[in-house]
């Protein structure tokens, strides 16, 4: 321990009232309690060793290995969890290191290595994301949420590691042919303007004897991803899917690539950001989430760059009596305004201020504005909206670059698709023999 170290938890005591005095310590000396001189001690004897939850091929995964992982996923999620639902996760998060594990020591035994350097200057990157590229902030606030910089870093030596893995052992031997490639293209211009869908999915898998506690799991992921949690972070964890290992991200898909007629249903009609599930599919059940929709090889309206004007009144010193009179008057000078020629002029005469942004995307409007800001013409506004207490607004429209047309499916990013597709198909047959292999002691 440093000497500040000691200092200051001196000054600690001594501001309790904890510092003890030669009389004080002399009792003690006395033994009061009747201690024996020789204690026998029994089990552990050093209380700051903890009993290991697993020992995979020799290498030990403790209690505090766990928690502080899964202090990761809780923070990531920015929600308290109930003692069950914790108790749930650590359970695969102990999975999660295991898999781990195994991937390192696979690397290791074939001689990959991932220097310190490497796993520094990745972590490095991850605070520069967050904390401005201060390390040291990065390193106090994992240890504030119960975490560690080393347990983050032993997660990038593991994704490292077999990233690099893969790469060496798989990748060499995926081949792909231009045939493949060149009837994906032409089955992607044959649907070009249907509809196509970025999915997010986790899947939980189960038999007729576990499907009752596994649907019970997936309820409860399902309740907790409708409490804010991070759909992202749930399915890296839990999710069986060969989409976990990046989130659950399906990618832009057609329905017909879901090969499950229930499943297309049920995406048809969902809405961009809609969570459905639990469904009971062949193998276990189904968690979904419509990240966007879009149509084929056409341009999206959403990606138009937009000019607007923000017109909002302040009810803040106007007595309740007057507030309604007020926005009726404020509305119907709104609808008299001769296009964003006369906004400025217009919204001081009715004491309201202007806000204009000449290069916002429509979609980044809330979702509720899009297609009505979209359905506008130019010096057209919206329907008013807000609240007295935050003020009245509405939106005109004063420009609008339209996105060019989609271009065609570029053949070498295609291409890139479905080697990563069947790498991804070999490390996961690859880790099934590793776990099948290994040496797994549990307490």
């Amino acid at each position: 321990m440093s000497a500040h170290r000691i200092s200051t938890l001196l000054s600690l005591a001594a501001a309790a009232g904890l510092a003890l005095s030669p009389v004080a310590a002399a009792a003690q000396a006395a033994n009061p309690l009747g201690l024996p001189a020789d204690v026998n001690l029994l089990g552990n004897s050093d209380p700051n060793v903890r009993k290991a939850t697993a020992v995979v091929n020799g290498f030990v995964i403790t209690g505090t290995d766990v928690d502080q992982r899964a202090a990761l996923l809780v923070a990531a999620n920015q929600q308290q969890l109930s003692a069950e639902e914790l108790e749930r996760v650590k359970m695969q998060v102990l999975r999660n290191l295991i898999d781990e594990t195994l991937q390192i020591q696979a690397a290791e035994a074939q001689e990959v290595t991932v220097e310190q350097a490497e796993i520094d200057q990745s972590y490095a990157r991850v605070a520069s994301q967050n904390f401005g590229q201060d390390i040291a902030a990065m390193d106090q606030y994992l240890r504030s949420i119960g975490s560690s910089p080393q347990s983050l870093k032993r997660q990038i030596h593991g994704e490292l590691a077999w990233a690099r893995l893969q790469r060496r052992n798989f990748a060499p031997f995926v081949n792909v042919s231009a045939e493949e490639v060149n009837d994906i293209i032409e089955r992607l211009n044959a649907t070009r303007g249907q509809d196509e869908y970025r999915l997010g999915e986790i899947f939980l898998s189960a038999t007729p004897e576990t499907a009752a506690q596994v649907q019970s799991n997936a309820q409860q992921i399902v309740d907790q991803l409708r409490q804010g949690g991070s759909f992202v972070a749930y399915a890296r964890q839990f999710s069986e899917a060969s989409t976990a290992a990046v989130g659950g991200d399906l990618g832009w898909i057609a329905l017909g690539q879901l090969k499950n007629p229930q499943l297309e249903t049920v995406v048809r009609e969902m809405t961009a950001g809609q969570l459905v599930g639990p469904l009971q599919i062949p193998g276990g059940f189904w968690i979904g989430l419509l990240i966007d929709k879009r149509q084929v090889l056409m341009a999206d309206p959403r990606d138009a760059v937009l000019s607007l004007k923000q017109i909002q009144f302040d009810f803040t010193g106007i007595p309740e009596a007057q507030r309604n009179a007020r926005l009726e008057a404020f509305l119907g000078g709104v609808q008299q305004l001769r296009g964003c020629g006369d906004a400025e002029a217009g919204a001081t005469a009715l004491g309201a201020t202007v806000v204009t942004n000449d290069q916002i995307a429509a979609r980044a409007l809330p979702e509720q504005l899009q297609p009505i800001v979209l359905n506008l013409q130019l010096g057209q506004v919206t329907p008013p909206f807000g609240s007295f207490e935050e003020g009245v607004r509405v939106l005109m429209l004063c420009g609008r670059d339209d996105p060019q047309a989609a271009a065609g499916p570029d053949f070498e990013t295609i291409m890139g698709q479905l080697e990563e597709e069947r790498i991804t198909r070999r490390a996961q047959r690859y880790l099934r023999d590793l776990r099948n292999d290994a040496f797994i002691e549990y307490n």
